[in-house]
């Protein structure tokens, strides 16, 4: 997702309204009346769209509105021209894409289109669902100054009133083409969206910078793009260039569907670094900086990087891509970002993951993550998921396997290529323990994991008043202890002969060099696994995706504990660093930020049932200036005197309270320990190949 943090954040440290009601058996007297019988799309058991004679309500009911209100005269009937479905047919002829990416100051993105059209109705579509961000959440609302042409003549355009991501045009006799321009004005501050261009470096994504033609699969549409950088700037990107005219680079031709795969990012400070030297599929880091001192790698720290790619390809057998890139930007002014593609990646971290390197390491699993998206969620994808174009809604059913076995194999991956060592995996691992152990009340009450699936359009990563309770995109982290616990009961059933590694490379390795999209469903996730051990995979998995059930059955298997102390781990302190709070979920019930400002107060904790509220200031506790250390020793000190509460003065609007919390238990942090009576397998998952 964007797709920012890949983890849903917590108390813990991470952690379509129906088209009518008419019945399918009926014709509605509407359309008796009129004589209509509508083909209605439908998506097929592999994501392809096939064609059903079938009636479309929606096309009746929007009908039905249109001449209503032409009759009153409220609206032109031309304005309800419907959206074509796509059909799996070849655009005739070639789009082309023209970006100027130069206007710095203003962090504008001016595009200019030439689309091959016929004389008659031409429906333009801008992306709304966007992949890895599995929601409609394309930027419409920052799409501007859209004038259309056709032989020199401006010609106009109606937005659908109900599909506002569809622009309707009459191409008029004797056109051939018709021209666009438009500009995206891209977020000037985090509280409009990810900023995406500043003055050393954009991000350049195609979804937001380009309209196309609907009625039509994204892959039949071919496109020729070309854009404009400020001077002297160098890219990094999966398209291929065909040639350079000053600053304007021209890519190779390629369809649209691999067109939005493939974002650019520009730096006045850039370094490319060889990740695989001498293999055939070319595979690159490419760093773009706010400051060049940001761009120093050490020989050791590039060797990290290529064993990443190394542990993918021994864990898989097999690549699915021609060539790979990473996008890695070291910003404090771009955004942060992690968003995969089928060759390349988003990658956005701070200024220091290579000069603070000891300091960084609580995010470095971001590239490994990402990376591990070629294989499961780009070539290998859930059916509901693998959509026609990028104005069909997308099913996301199966994220757990999408991104939850991601998750499991980014922190995996980012063990055994060095990135971390064994103590900070386990630390990270425990952290993510806690969350599902103490810290997801709503998933041990009335959600599940399958639900949260529904997240990323339910609230798309807005911010939630009690997301602990409410729970969001848990198929990520939830998803990661649930394919360990797969992974222990492998390794039990095949007596230790069998282990996860086995179910990946069988299900996401199979034809080398293969980078088209290779559908799947729940059955053939089910079928892979009985191949490897046979078991009722079915329950198994349906238990642990819908019920309210402990989901830190995985370290136990593995001959691991998860315990609670007073001392924070590193992972905690990383954490904490990274995100300026303090982290009491497990013992009050609280996380903190900068200046006392509550964070996410856990449903039912100590500090819920004092009164505390996510959005109240804690403004003193126990008669002195509010700090985190004092916060901490306040709850350790009436650990020891029982006889002591943790007084707060708070601050809710423009109110002052006094809250008293009877807390005695002490500062609690989640750490791994050795169950000695069962063989350590978390080691051998984690030890590199």
């Amino acid at each position: 997702m964007a797709a920012t943090a890949r983890q849903p954040e917590g108390p813990g440290l991470f952690a379509r309204m129906p088209a009518s009601s008419l019945s399918r058996g009926r014709t509605s007297t509407l359309s008796f009346f009129l004589g209509l019988r509508a083909n209605r799309s439908r998506r097929g058991p592999c994501g392809d769209i096939k064609q059903a004679p079938k009636e479309n309500p929606l096309k009746v009911t929007r009908l039905a509105s249109a001449i209503v209100a032409s009759a009153f005269g409220l609206v032109s009937l031309n304005a309800f021209a419907d959206v074509p479905p796509p059909q799996d047919v070849a655009y005739p002829g070639t789009l082309q894409i023209s970006v100027d990416a130069t206007d710095l100051a203003h962090r504008v993105f001016r595009v200019h289109e030439v689309v091959p059209a016929q004389p008659g109705p031409l429906t333009l579509l801008y992306p709304e669902w966007i992949p890895g961000n599995h929601s409609p959440t394309g930027p419409i609302d920052k799409m501007a100054g859209l004038v259309v042409k056709a032989n020199g003549k401006t010609l106009e355009w109606t937005r659908d009133p109900y599909n506002v991501y569809a622009f309707h045009i009459d191409v008029p006799q004797g056109a051939s083409s018709v021209e666009l321009d438009f500009q995206y004005l891209s977020p000037q501050s985090p509280r409009e969206g990810r900023v995406v261009m500043t003055p050393e470096m954009l991000d350049l994504q195609w979804n937001a910078n380009a309209l196309y033609p609907a009625g039509h699969y994204a892959r039949d549409i071919q496109v020729q793009p070309s854009a404009t950088f400020p001077a002297g700037w160098q890219i990094g990107t999966a398209l291929e260039v065909a040639s350079r005219d000053g600053d304007t680079v021209h890519f190779k031709p390629i369809n649209f569907d691999d067109l939005v795969d493939s974002p650019i990012y520009a730096g006045k400070y850039f370094k490319r670094l060889d990740l695989d030297p001498g293999a055939k599929a070319a595979v690159h880091l490419d760093i773009v900086a706010d400051d060049p001192k940001y761009l120093e790698v050490t020989p050791e720290q590039l060797k990290i990087h290529q064993n990443i790619v190394q542990q993918m390809y021994k864990l898989y057998g097999a690549h699915h891509y021609n060539h790979y890139d990473f996008l890695l930007s070291l910003s404090d002014k771009m955004g942060g970002e992690g968003l995969e593609h089928h060759r390349s990646s988003e990658d956005g971290v701070g200024t220091g993951y290579f000069t603070e390197w000891k300091q960084t390491w609580g995010w470095r699993d971001l590239l490994t993550h990402e990376f591990n998206h070629s294989w499961d969620g780009k070539y290998r994808r859930g059916a509901d998921l693998a959509t026609p174009n990028f104005n069909v809604p997308m099913g996301d059913t199966l994220l757990w396997v999408y991104e939850g076995q991601t998750q499991f194999w980014g922190q995996v991956i980012a063990a055994r290529s060095g990135l971390w060592n064994d103590d900070q995996a386990r630390d990270m691992l425990a952290a993510v323990a806690a969350t599902y152990d103490r810290g997801r009340p709503g998933l041990a009450s009335w959600r599940n994991v399958q639900d949260t699936t529904n997240d990323p359009t339910i609230a798309q990563r807005r911010p939630l008043p009690y997301r602990n309770y409410q729970a969001s995109e848990d198929y990520y982290s939830a998803g990661q202890l649930i394919w360990l616990d797969v992974d222990g009961k492998l390794r039990e059933l095949s007596h230790g002969k069998k282990s996860i590694d086995d179910f990946a490379r069988a299900f996401f390795g199979m034809d080398n060099g293969a980078w088209d999209v290779n559908t799947y469903t729940f059955g053939d996730v089910v079928k892979t696994l009985n191949e490897v051990a046979p078991y009722d995979w079915a329950k198994y998995l349906r238990t642990r995706l819908d019920g309210h059930g402990p989901l830190i059955g995985g370290l136990e298997s593995h001959g691991w504990k998860l315990v609670y102390t007073d001392k924070p781990s590193d992972a905690v302190k990383a954490m904490e660093a990274r995100r300026h709070f303090v982290n009491l979920t497990y013992s009050l019930g609280v996380a903190v930020g900068k200046g006392g400002q509550m964070g996410d107060v856990l449903w039912d904790s100590p500090a819920f049932k004092a009164g505390l509220s996510p959005g109240t200031t804690i403004v003193a506790v126990n008669g002195h200036d509010y700090s985190s250390d004092g916060l901490r020793d306040a709850v350790a000190a009436s650990a020891k005197d029982k006889s002591l509460p943790i007084e707060l003065l708070v601050k809710n609007f423009d109110e002052y309270k006094t809250i008293r919390i009877d807390y005695h238990d002490g500062l609690k942090y989640p750490h791994l320990v050795r169950d000695t009576s069962k063989p350590d397998t978390l080691a051998t998952l984690l030890k590199a190949r």
